[in-house]
C-alpha cells in the first residue's frame, strides 16, 4: 500500500492475511501509520487503524465480517447502510452531531460500503468515535440508565423505517418457539447421552412451555407492531461520553433486522440487571436487580418517548422472562448437543451458564407482580 507505515505482519493472520489488501481499498484521510486488534467482541475480527496527514491523526474501526455466523453478508450490509443513512438524517434533522450519534460507513475506492477481497473475506470500515466508552458492567445505575435511553432513542428514531427493506440477517434470531423445537429435537436425539443428566432443567423448560408464545403470538396477530430492532442490547454496544457520561451512539449493528421492541428491552434486563454473572455457580447469587430493571424502564420509555404502543408498554415483563429462558434454552440446547456453539473454559461451562439463566427466571417469577407494576406505572 503506497505510503503505509503499517506493519502488517504479525496481524495479517488465518482469515485477516489480506488485511493490508483490505486497509488500501477503503478512502481513510491520511497514511495508515498503525493498525491493532481492538475490543473483545467474539464473532468479528476487529481492529483500530490510525492514519497521518501532517498534524492531523484520524482513526477508524476495520472489521473482517464473519460470514459463518452471518451467511448473508450483502444482505447484512444494506440493513446497516441503510439504517444508518436513515439515522444520520434523522439526527442532523434534529440538529445533532450525526458523526458521533451514529456509525459512519466509510466507502471503498469502488464506492461501495464493504471489500470482498482476493481471498473471499468480507471488510468494513467505520470512522472511529472519540472520547467514548464502551462498559462490559454497569459501573453505576446511570450507566444503565443511559445505555436504556440510547436504545429507546434508537427506536424512536427508527420508529418510520421502512420495517419491509430489511434483511432478517439470522432467521428466527428471537423466535422463542422456534428455538424450543431446536431444544426438543435436542432432547430427543440426545447425541451426547446427556440428557439423562439434566431432567430437572429440561423438566423447568417444559413446565413453561404454554408462556413461550406469549410475545411472538401478539408480534404474530397485530397486537403489537414489528419494529426495526437491534437485538443486541448488551451495554456494551452503547457508547458512553467520557466527559459528560451520557449515552452517545448505538453499536454494533449486526444483527439490527425485524422483530419486536420487546425483546430488546427484555435482552437487556437478562444481561444487565442480574446480580450475578452469567456462568456463575453459586446459584445464591442470582437474582433480578429491581432498582437496576426499574432504572432501565424508566430510560427505555423516556428514550422512546412516546413511540410505543400501550400494549408494548405492558409486556416488558414477558421480554424479560422469555428472552432469560430462552438464552438458558439456547445454553442447554448447545450442551445436549456437545457445545458446539458457544464457547466454553471448562466442563459443564453450559449447563452452568443454563442453571444461572432458569435461576434468573425464577426470581423474575417471584417478583412478578413488582415487575408488572414498574412497568405499568408507566402507562
Amino acid at each position: 500500500m503506497g505510503g503505509s507505515i503499517v506493519d502488517y505482519q504479525k496481524i495479517a493472520t488465518g482469515a485477516c492475511e489480506k488485511i493490508e489488501e483490505a486497509v488500501s481499498q477503503f478512502c481513510v484521510e491520511g497514511i495508515p501509520s498503525e493498525c491493532a486488534r481492538y475490543g473483545n467482541g467474539h464473532i468479528n475480527d476487529t481492529f483500530l487503524l490510525c492514519t497521518e496527514d501532517g498534524e492531523q491523526r484520524r482513526q477508524y474501526i476495520l472489521q473482517r465480517m464473519n460470514t459463518h455466523v452471518f451467511q448473508d453478508p450483502g444482505g447484512l450490509m444494506q440493513n446497516i447502510s441503510g439504517v444508518t443513512a436513515y439515522l444520520r438524517d434523522q439526527i442532523v434533522r434534529a440538529g445533532g452531531d450525526a458523526q458521533r450519534e451514529t456509525l459512519t460507513l466509510i466507502r471503498t475506492k469502488a464506492g461501495t460500503d464493504y471489500y470482498v477481497d482476493s481471498l473471499g473475506s468480507w471488510w468494513r470500515m467505520y470512522l472511529f468515535i472519540t472520547d467514548a466508552v464502551g462498559y462490559d458492567v454497569a459501573e453505576s445505575k446511570e450507566d444503565f440508565y443511559q445505555s436504556a435511553k440510547a436504545f429507546g432513542h434508537f427506536q424512536r428514531l427508527l420508529d418510520a423505517y421502512p420495517v419491509s427493506e430489511l434483511t432478517e440477517t439470522i432467521p428466527d434470531f428471537h423466535n422463542t418457539p422456534k428455538r424450543f423445537e431446536a431444544f426438543c429435537r435436542a432432547v430427543e436425539t440426545d447425541a451426547c447421552g446427556r440428557a439423562k443428566h439434566v431432567g430437572s432443567e429440561i423438566a423447568f423448560v417444559m413446565d413453561r412451555k404454554a408462556e413461550l408464545s406469549v410475545v411472538m403470538d401478539r408480534l404474530q396477530n397485530g397486537e403489537i407492531p414489528c419494529r426495526v430492532t437491534h437485538n443486541d442490547t448488551k451495554l456494551n454496544n452503547v457508547l458512553i461520553d467520557t466527559r459528560s457520561g451520557e449515552a452517545v451512539c448505538v453499536i454494533d449493528l449486526d444483527t439490527v433486522m425485524p422483530g419486536t421492541a420487546v425483546f430488546d428491552f427484555g435482552d437487556s434486563i437478562r444481561f444487565g440487571a442480574n446480580t450475578a454473572e452469567e456462568d456463575e455457580r453459586d446459584l445464591s447469587k442470582v437474582s433480578l436487580s429491581l432498582p437496576l430493571y426499574e432504572a432501565y424502564v424508566s430510560g427505555f420509555l423516556e428514550g422512546c418517548a412516546g413511540s410505543l404502543t400501550d400494549a408494548e408498554i405492558r409486556l416488558p415483563p414477558w421480554g424479560a422472562k422469555l428472552m432469560t429462558l430462552e438464552c438458558g434454552m439456547r445454553f442447554l440446547t448447545d450442551y445436549l448437543e456437545g457445545d458446539h456453539y458457544f464457547k466454553i473454559h471448562r466442563p459443564e461451562h453450559n449447563l452452568d451458564r443454563t442453571r444461572t439463566q432458569f435461576r434468573l427466571v425464577k426470581d423474575m417469577e417471584d417478583k412478578w407482580e413488582k415487575m408488572q407494576e414498574i412497568a405499568e406505572s408507566c402507562l
